[in-house]
């Protein structure tokens, strides 16, 4: 059980990963038309669906800033139950 919830851990840090690298993506228009782009952008838009719009200012949203902050919080308290759970 331990060693599934470690895996888990480690696959929901690569998400993580992997939407910071959406959101860099985003601030360059010519890679909107990239594959990569368009694979991270299935894997990770029904996360970040979830929170946009919340936070705009003007033309700039900071959506993503919400949903990398509760993200990272969950994260970090499955991190610790994963530890607590294996020591």
């Amino acid at each position: 059980m331990g060693l599934f919830l470690l895996g888990l851990f480690y696959v929901l840090q690569v998400y993580f990963y992997m939407m910071i690298m959406f959101v860099l993506l985003t601030w360059f228009p010519s890679m909107r038309e990239t594959r990569i782009y368009y694979l991270l952008y299935l894997i990770t838009n029904p996360y970040l669906r979830v929170f946009r719009g919340v936070v705009v200012f003007g033309q700039m949203d900071f959506t993503p800033l919400v949903g990398f902050l509760l993200y990272n919080f969950g994260l970090q308290a499955f991190g610790q139950f994963v530890q607590s759970f294996i020591s």
